[in-house]
């Protein structure tokens, strides 16, 4: 029987703005562009949509500012069914992502923060007890820092489960590596945490002890289309699966969000990663941020799939 506890993502929202291309411009390079998309973005509502789509008991909380953006943003998460009524307000203006992907699928992003920048540790106070209510927190670093730590601890003091996929990637305070129960790096943020550049299967086990030795006992690298190391105390490798990626934007926050609801049903470590995956192999098939992620039908029909 599922138990589906209460996921809290605490993170940043974007409208993303992306155009499709056939190679990513160089520094001084105008390219013509195709397809202009706009639509919802930034990764802790990427997470929280995905999260939601995929069957969890979600609230989602962000800073936007008093705006269009803002106020179409509000307006989708509603109607995907996120509890929002905590969401927090700026008078600088709602974020947005400027996103370019060429033929490869790979793209380039640059992020105006705006309201995200204005998350601050007074307001991650204001939330304690939306935070020690929920069973798993969801943190990404699209949000100050401090801000971070602060929800983080709360979490940990109140025997909440952390989830931080530390992306962007900054440096991270021991204080908060010591309140993580789960870390989500991507090859270039593990790299960054370990001090070790991951080139293969081999050096993403180094990487991962590496990270384990900083206190933080469960771990998952995602490499891409190769797949994802997992440590929860044993090492293991686990593939992706083979699919036409087309636009790679939110394979890492659906990847995110499907480890959360997973856990949140009971699911070992390595179930959560394979259910993840199968999530984000379909999210790449796709354009788009938030519209990209799968339902729960649609995983769970994949994974039958690959079961028969």
């Amino acid at each position: 029987m599922k138990t589906n506890k209460k996921i809290l993502v605490i993170g940043s929202s974007n409208t993303d703005m992306s155009v499709k291309t056939s190679v990513l411009p160089k520094p001084g390079e105008t390219v013509i562009g195709g397809v202009f998309r706009m639509g919802q973005g930034g990764k802790g509502a990427n997470q929280a949509v995905a999260a939601k789509k995929l069957g969890g008991d979600v609230s989602f909380v962000c800073k936007l500012g008093r705006d269009i953006f803002g106020e179409n943003a509000l307006a989708h998460y509603a109607e995907v069914g996120l509890d929002t009524g905590r969401v927090l307000y700026s008078d600088k203006p709602s974020g947005v992502a400027l996103i370019c992907i060429d033929d490869k699928a790979e793209n380039s992003i640059v992020v105006a923060s705006g309201a995200n920048s204005e998350v601050t540790d007074v307001d991650i106070e204001s939330l304690s007890g939306l935070i020690r209510e929920s069973e798993i927190l969801l943190l990404q670093l699209e949000i100050p820092l401090p801000a971070v730590v602060k929800a983080a601890e709360i979490a940990r003091s109140s025997g909440v489960m952390v989830v931080l996929n530390p992306a962007p990637a900054v440096e991270l305070p021991d204080e908060l590596l010591k309140c993580v129960t789960l870390l989500i790096p991507n090859e270039c943020e593990a790299a960054s945490i370990s001090g070790i550049e991951i080139k293969d299967e081999s050096t993403a086990r180094m990487s991962v002890k590496a990270i384990n030795d900083k206190g933080v006992s469960n771990v998952i690298v995602t490499m891409g289309s190769k797949g994802a190391m997992v440590y929860d105390g044993e090492m293991s490798f686990i593939p992706a699966l083979k699919v036409n990626a087309v636009d790679t934007t939110a394979a890492g926050d659906t990847f995110c969000g499907g480890i959360c609801v997973a856990l949140a049903e009971g699911k070992s470590l390595r179930e959560a990663v394979k259910f993840a995956t199968a999530a984000s192999a379909i999210a790449v098939q796709r354009h788009g941020a938030q519209d990209s992620v799968p339902t729960r039908e649609e995983v769970d029909k994949l994974i039958e799939t690959i079961n028969n």
